[in-house]
């Protein structure tokens, strides 16, 4: 619409809206109108002009009046009438891509949601994270890789991917939206939103739109990898190894939350990963954490870790405490692994309403307590031989959490890893990480993230042993 009609209708709009001048500028003001009375007064007389953005929020305030009018004057019904569909909009949105999936097979959905942009007016592509959470890949109309790879750490949809906000860019005359896209609080890529007008970009209902697309979108990608590889692959910058692809997909995500605690895990390395893996279990009055280490490397050593998983969640979702749950880890690796297989690990049970920490370390590094930004201690209790070897001696350690408490879980991998000289990592240097990351402000999922990439990158990009993190941090109330 051209400024001359617009400023017809708005001028025409006021005339009907029962409005004074100062009453429509208070009105315009509180949307975030920046133009002041005078020069108000002076648009609506045709004596100036206003930006297009400010046009619209003039505009806006007297149709939010014309509606409060037209409310008014409705005659009332006997029950609840209620619409049918829009044939356009957020909600016909996600109603049509809703309906769309059902029977598509998972390399249709990138061009599903383009579809469904075109009903919200915008154009969107999805950005899926690689395993390494190193590049988000576009997803092309087929579900194959669009072959344009953007840096997590070094680009504004990188930037997004990280901090879970909202970023806009306006780069080369072409406006964008960059959304992360969740599972939950699984950080599962981004969505890029392209509009046609610049003033767009910081448009609330826009934003609030493209985020609920987003967070429909995070469940579909997650529930439609699992019946087909057309969205898997495009994540893959080479062949993942059978012990790899094995380990991945005993793994529950990445990261959870509830209102009271934020899990997150990383493995490395990703395409070559043996026999690290990690478990969790979020209840309301719980939080159970489980992380493993089998003896060795490859296939082999992926089988005892899976079988110890499966033993793991068997005996935790049969109810039973953090000391029989040792035992039927025992059992399950003595009986099927003999000839001195076994496997070092932590299993740990939090009990939300007390705060009391249960656990047992079977031969693992112990876990790291951080309160107020610092550590506190290394929990030294509850160890014992690794499982597998010997159920005698075997004892349970406590400690009390606090809100704020973060608990740092991990395997030796992190700390062993070698530079060129030889220098490992260590505990100090993890220590600090950990510290700094907290006081920084960082959630669990970039954390990890960070600190998975410091490891591998203080061994030249090539680790000698799997090294794997789990990070549980009680939210303060």
């Amino acid at each position: 619409m051209t400024e001359g009609l617009q400023r017809s209708a708005v001028t025409a709009g006021f005339s009907r809206a029962e409005l004074t001048l100062e009453q429509l500028w208070v009105r315009y003001f509180a949307l975030g109108g920046t133009a002041d009375l005078t020069d108000l007064d002076a648009y609506l007389h045709g004596l100036s002009t206003l930006p297009d953005a400010q046009c619209d929020l003039l505009a806006h305030a007297v149709n939010e009046r014309l509606d409060e009018l037209f409310t008014r004057h409705r005659v009332p019904y006997t029950r609840a009438i209620r619409q049918n569909r829009p044939a356009t909009g957020t909600l016909a949105a996600l109603a049509t891509l809703l309906e769309a999936v059902g029977d598509a097979p998972p390399e249709r959905l990138p061009a599903l949601v383009a579809e469904a942009g075109r009903l919200m007016d915008v154009d969107v592509s999805i950005h899926r994270i690689d395993h390494e959470q190193r590049c988000l890949v576009r997803l092309g109309s087929s579900g194959a890789s669009g072959r344009r790879r953007l840096g997590v750490d070094s680009t504004i949809a990188g930037r997004a991917f990280r901090t879970q906000q909202v970023v806009a860019s306006d780069r080369e005359g072409h406006p964008c939206l960059w959304v992360p896209v969740l599972d939950g609080a699984d950080r599962v890529g981004v969505l890029e939103v392209r509009v046609q007008h610049r003033a767009a970009l910081h448009d609330p209902a826009l934003r609030e739109q493209c985020w609920s697309l987003a967070s429909l979108l995070g469940h579909l990608l997650v529930s439609m990898e699992a019946y087909g590889d057309g969205l898997e692959s495009p994540r893959r910058s080479r062949a993942m190894s059978p012990s790899a692809e094995l380990l991945w997909q005993q793994l529950p995500p990445l990261t959870a939350a509830t209102d009271s605690f934020v899990l997150a895990g990383r493995l490395e390395p990703s395409y070559d990963i043996g026999g690290d893996v990690f478990d969790y279990a979020l209840s309301q009055q719980t939080v159970s954490l489980g992380i493993f280490d089998a003896v060795g490397h490859g296939t082999p050593a992926a089988l005892i870790a899976a079988a110890t998983l499966a033993a793991y969640r068997s005996a935790r979702r049969d109810g039973r405490s953090v000391f029989d749950q040792a035992r039927a880890i025992d059992d399950v690796v003595s009986e099927n692994f003999p000839r001195s297989q076994f496997v070092t690990g932590l299993v740990a049970e939090v009990d939300i309403p007390s705060g009391r920490l249960r656990y047992v370390n079977a031969g693992h590094p112990s876990p790291l307590l951080f309160r107020d930004g610092r550590l506190v201690k290394e929990l030294g209790g509850g160890r014992r031989v690794p499982f597998g070897l010997d159920t005698a001696g075997l004892t349970v350690g406590e400690e009390v959490l606090q809100p704020g408490d973060w608990l740092a879980l991990y395997t030796d991998g992190i700390t062993e890893a070698r530079d060129a000289s030889g220098a490992w990592f260590g505990e100090a240097r993890l220590t600090e990480f950990l510290r700094r990351a907290i006081a920084g402000g960082h959630p669990p999922a970039e954390t990890v993230r960070r600190l998975t990439s410091a490891v591998l990158e203080h061994q030249g990009g090539l680790l000698q042993d799997d090294a794997s993190v789990l990070l549980a941090r009680w939210k303060q109330p």
